[in-house]
């Protein structure tokens, strides 16, 4: 009797999940690699790094999300190397794993474009990991402070990268300042902390219609953030940012959003490579003379149809790959992937948000803030975790309060 068709699913993100759960019905073996044993909500990582939410918040174990589905298997590992001739991926634990076909779904890590300085002396916001170092990094920064003389610059915060994240970072280290540090820490001249957000590129939110990003920028200015657009960082050195024009701003903490490339396991594969190392793909998200090979979402272009790294991609994406497994197997062609642009979304903070949604439809103000806050609910893995961000945020509008600021024991 012959084995089953072997899917291997690389990342276990929202393309990764997607990929799976359209093979539940499919008479294949999947198996899925991730070197974390849960699935990040990413669009909330800032909420962690700003004492909004827990870690247990934004995340769900992996293996309990496929609990119910026999065909699937998990394993928490690293992935070392795939070897694309034998169809092989080799992990950091256990035996090498064979595949009939592979799904890279691995996304993307953070990128300095080169710029001297940036991974030294900024903190990135990719992960679980990342979100809480930049939250304690904030906390321990404040309690030092507590002790010095001249506090200078300490409390200041650099955020670079105007985009979602950016935005949404400094949207709500204003209000974890103005809101909760200024209350903990009566002694401290919190009110005098300046949170500046630096954007290479003339717009902050450029890939929204430029009435929104506008909006965004005026919503963050009103809330005490300095917005500096058109202009690019021309270094980073140890609690300074130095512009291209000469501009040197201090800062305790500075906050790299301005990037990424894909993950590194696309340099391991020896596939083509495009933007920002990025695996190449055709009309059918397969790779070029390797029809076995899948790349979705973030870690995945399509020199022709360049997509947003954004979530909706990643999970149209995975949705059409499992579907497109099923039609091989069913010794039919695989078909093109078409993808439907639902719009894109950032908050600025409380009752203020932006949205720009197909059909030319825009939204801002308290109106987009409620349809984030709908959307994002919507698509936040768990049961448990909905009700958890929902009382969280009921929590935090009520009482103007940030109950998650929990600083983890160090050495200091």
């Amino acid at each position: 009797m012959s084995e089953r068709h072997r899917v291997v699913v690389i990342g276990a993100g929202f393309g990764g999940l997607r990929v799976v759960r359209g093979l539940r019905d499919v008479d294949v073996e999947v198996v899925v690699v991730d070197q974390h044993n849960f699935h990040t909500f990413q669009p909330l990582l800032y909420q962690v790094a700003t004492a909004g939410l827990d870690t247990d918040d934004i995340a769900y174990p992996i293996r309990g999300i496929f609990r119910r589905q026999r065909n699937a298997t998990v394993r928490v590992a690293a992935v070392t190397d795939v070897d694309i001739g034998r169809r092989t991926v080799h992990t950091s634990r256990g035996d090498p794993l064979r595949y009939d076909t592979l799904v890279v779904a691995a996304g993307t890590i953070s990128h300095d474009f080169g710029i001297p300085g940036v991974s030294d002396h900024t903190l990135p916001l990719k992960s679980v990991a990342d979100a809480v170092a930049i939250r304690d990094h904030v906390l321990a920064t404040f309690e030092r402070a507590t002790f010095d003389d001249q506090v200078g610059h300490a409390l200041d915060v650099v955020v670079c990268g105007g985009g979602p994240t950016g935005v949404e970072m400094a949207g709500g280290l204003t209000e974890l300042y103005d809101r909760v540090l200024r209350k903990d820490y009566p002694g401290l001249p919190v009110g005098e902390a300046r949170i500046t957000l630096v954007e290479a590129v003339d717009q902050v939110l450029s890939t929204f219609d430029e009435s929104l990003g506008s909006k965004a920028a005026a919503t963050l200015r009103k809330r005490g953030v300095d917005v500096v657009t058109g202009v690019p960082i021309a270094r980073v050195g140890d609690g300074v940012v130095e512009l291209d024009d000469g501009r040197r701003i201090d800062a305790g903490t500075i906050v790299w959003a301005a990037g990424v490339r894909a993950a590194p396991i696309a340099d391991l594969l020896g596939v083509e490579l495009g933007r920002s190392g990025r695996i190449v793909v055709g009309d059918d998200l397969s790779a070029p003379r390797h029809p076995e090979v899948f790349a979705i979402g973030d870690i995945a272009v399509d020199p022709e149809r360049p997509l947003p790294q954004v979530a909706q991609p990643a999970i149209q994406g995975g949705k059409h790959v499992a579907r497109q497994i099923a039609r091989r197997l069913a010794g039919e062609p695989t078909e093109r992937f078409e993808y439907t642009d639902k719009g894109s979304m950032a908050t600025i903070g409380r009752n203020q948000a932006v949205a720009d949604l197909p059909g030319g439809l825009k939204l801002s103000g308290p109106v987009g803030w409620l349809a984030w806050l709908g959307l994002h609910l919507l698509y936040l893995m768990g049961f448990r975790n909905r009700i958890n961000v929902l009382v969280n945020w009921t929590w935090n509008y009520l009482t103007y309060d940030r109950a998650s600021r929990l600083l983890a024991p160090s050495d200091d």
